[in-house]
């Protein structure tokens, strides 16, 4: 087995790497290589320079200090499993430094999009009943994709209105809204035993066929209501996620709180929101303020 595909099998047996994770790292490794492969270079041969030079080379193709970074942190990643299996004697990747990246703050949708947003599925129908208790969980959770197509049934609680969203790390237990634990309900009862293929079927969530939901099926399905609602800003499941947290400390929750249910291990991960609502704040100042 070559390099690559041993580091992919350590990844996915020793570290539990998803496969979103295996497949950014395989992608940012494989043109790596090929990059090496001009240059008449082994991957264990590979210098400081040389990775340096690499990067600048991304950099010079026009690709973001952002996609660079994610590069690099790839080649950390890859070059600490070789010392971890004595290939290397050091670390080619860990010298090199890229100009810190500006972190955008993240776009969220106002109270009044995500209602409209969250009225487009039809519930008098099959497709449109699953993919309103998919939207309606998304928001009252703030859950990520990956945790929702990843739902069985047994997570779920709806006598005591909360879910139990369980990761490879953690548990944690997220309250629900009474119009998502309908809109829930709606689907468990009605639509989803006319859905699923097998009896024993764990998977909450299922796309037409009978079988789990995927990645890109939901995806399709958020851009199909966002073209319905018309709304110009650009939907993603993360978008919700972002709007969750956002109106939750607009609304006086506290960071804490907000950190537990987002499963967010540094505070600091949760404190960006703070800014997007003083960034609000800002605007409607600079929009009202008769001084300015």
């Amino acid at each position: 087995m070559d390099l690559l595909g041993r580091y992919q099998q350590f990844l996915r047996e020793e570290k539990g790497s998803s496969e979103n994770t295996l497949s950014s790292y395989t992608r940012d490794i494989e043109q790596y290589f090929q990059w090496l492969e001009g240059a008449g270079i082994a991957p264990e041969n590979a210098t400081q320079v040389d990775v340096d030079c690499y990067i600048k080379y991304l950099l010079s193709l026009g690709k973001s200090v952002a996609t660079a970074t994610r590069g690099l942190a790839s080649l950390k990643s890859f070059y600490n499993y070789l010392l971890r299996e004595h290939i290397v004697t050091v670390n080619p990747a860990k010298g090199v430094a890229l100009e810190k990246v500006e972190r955008k703050l993240p776009q969220i949708l106002t109270s009044k999009e995500v209602e409209l947003f969250l009225e487009q599925p039809d519930p008098r129908d099959a497709k449109g009943c699953r993919d309103k208790a998919m939207l309606e969980l998304l928001y009252a959770t703030g859950i990520r994709v990956s945790e929702l197509i990843d739902l069985n049934m047994e997570h779920l609680n709806l006598s005591a209105g909360f879910l139990r969203c369980v990761t490879k790390k953690k548990e944690r237990i997220i309250p629900l809204y009474s119009a998502a634990v309908r809109a829930l309900a709606d689907y468990i009862e009605h639509v989803r035993p006319q859905l699923i293929e097998q009896p024993g079927e764990r998977a909450l969530f299922v796309n037409m066929n009978g079988s789990r939901m995927s990645r890109q099926g939901f995806w399709k399905i958020i851009k199909h209501y966002q073209d319905m609602a018309e709304i110009k800003k650009d939907i993603t499941p993360h978008t919700l996620r972002h709007s969750f947290a956002a109106h939750l400390l607009e609304n006086g929750a506290d960071l804490r709180s907000i950190q537990e249910m987002l499963g967010h291990a540094d505070i600091s991960s949760t404190q960006v929101y703070t800014q997007v609502i003083n960034q609000k704040l800002k605007d409607v100042y600079n929009k009202a303020h008769p001084r300015t």
